[in-house]
């Protein structure tokens, strides 16, 4: 599909074609965000149902979720099933054609169907392939199924997740570490993309689930290596490294602020705020070792201040003072707070197969002179696959008769 719009032009993936032949979450993601800033995403999905996330969620008057509409925004659907010969060419003649391939299936499946690395690469040897599993295209855990919220199991983060003594609980969304593998798959191809421009030369890449998230857990493995320190959960307030710092509960019913005090001058500000200056001294808790030793202490008292004033109110208070706090929101809240509206965090997007307007998270990152676009939200099931078929794989409207008719596509 030739790219008209000059606005299009200046995206800076204008004329990266993508293909996304992954489920769900996790690498579709990395496509996702490709398509917000110009890449031509063809969704390639088996016509017998398509994705699953078109059925995670919140159903629409369309069937397809709102899950869905949000992260299958700007791509076009494509319908092969590659389980036939026939399907088989067609993506193999897509992926001559494309930059990007986007899967999830699990080590092997690919390359049982035909279509693994050896074969595509010689196809297209400028191909960038990312290849998201569970545990990765090694090792021994390499066949087993994987989930986020495995994920956040085997990744160390769900055990700190949680009260003292407590079950381990999810940490956040049960998706977090899709969305990370998301974000690592398409750093990934960027910087194969920088490779290729400088070599001409393809590559795949290797994402795991579980490094994703293990990747973001602090000095957890030096601290473990070094001392054989194991972390624990420590529920809202966590003390290893400052205090006071974690959630605590306000005078509203179920409303509550979160309060990050990492340095001694932080301290103090609260302390003002607080109306408590004297609390700050050195000979009290002015000093973080100090505070860390008494942490039940210091952490009863902050807790019985904001127990005894609303929300609102400490807050006031801690702005002016200059102390780190803010609302726990719920969706509720980030729905009525200033920021996001002020940021265009919230995008309104008129969707007229179900006649409604469906709110979805703005484009990140910010880029100052070529920003992102949303075009459209998650398509239709094989919404776009006689365009795609015609338009770039030059098939005339009897070979594409003939494909529905075998129910390739």
């Amino acid at each position: 599909m030739p790219i008209t719009d000059p606005a299009e032009t200046r995206l800076p993936l204008a004329g990266i074609r993508v293909i996304d032949a992954a489920t769900v979450i996790a690498a579709p993601y990395s496509a996702s965000i490709l398509g917000e800033f110009g890449a031509d995403v063809l969704k390639v999905e088996n016509p017998k149902g398509g994705d699953p996330l078109r059925y995670f969620g919140t159903p629409t008057r369309r069937r397809d979720t709102l899950a869905w509409f949000s992260e299958a925004r700007n791509k076009r659907s494509v319908t092969i099933d590659l389980h036939l010969p026939e399907g088989v060419e067609l993506f193999k003649q897509l992926i001559e054609k494309s930059d990007v391939l986007c899967e999830n299936f699990r080590p092997g499946t690919l390359e049982k169907w035909g279509l693994g690395w050896e074969v595509l690469r010689k196809i297209n040897p400028g191909l960038i392939m990312l290849r998201v599993t569970g545990y990765g295209q090694t090792g021994p855990y390499k066949d087993r199924p994987g989930f986020a919220r495995v994920a956040h199991a085997v990744g160390g983060i769900a055990f700190l997740s949680g009260m003292p003594r407590g079950t381990p609980v999810t940490p956040g969304s049960t998706t977090l570490g899709d969305y990370l593998t998301g974000l690592y798959g398409c750093i990934g191809i960027l910087m194969a993309l920088r490779h290729r421009a400088r070599t001409g030369k393809g590559q795949y890449i290797d994402a795991a689930l579980y490094e994703s998230v293990f990747r973001c857990t602090e000095e957890l493995a030096p601290a473990y290596g070094m001392f054989g320190r194991v972390r624990e959960r420590h529920g809202p307030t966590h003390n290893d490294f400052a205090c006071p710092h974690g959630h605590f509960p306000t005078k509203d019913d179920g409303k509550w602020v979160a309060i990050s005090c990492v340095t001694d001058k932080l301290f103090e500000r609260l302390a003002i705020a607080m109306g408590r200056p004297e609390l700050a001294a050195p000979h009290v808790y002015g000093d973080q070792k100090t505070r860390l030793e008494n942490r039940h202490d210091v952490n009863e008292i902050v807790r019985d201040w904001c127990g005894s004033l609303h929300r609102e109110d400490i807050l006031a208070r801690c702005f002016a003072a200059g102390a780190p706090a803010g609302p726990l929101n719920s969706i509720a809240d980030i729905f009525g707070d200033r920021q996001f509206h002020s940021r265009r965090n919230l995008v309104a997007i008129d969707e007229p197969d179900i006649g409604e307007t469906v709110i979805v998270p703005s484009v990140l990152p910010r880029l100052s002179a070529t920003p992102g676009r949303i075009k459209h939200l998650g398509p239709r099931l094989g919404q776009h696959t006689d365009e795609v078929l015609s338009d770039l794989l030059g098939l005339d409207t009897e070979e594409i008769e003939q494909l529905h008719r075998k129910r390739v596509i």
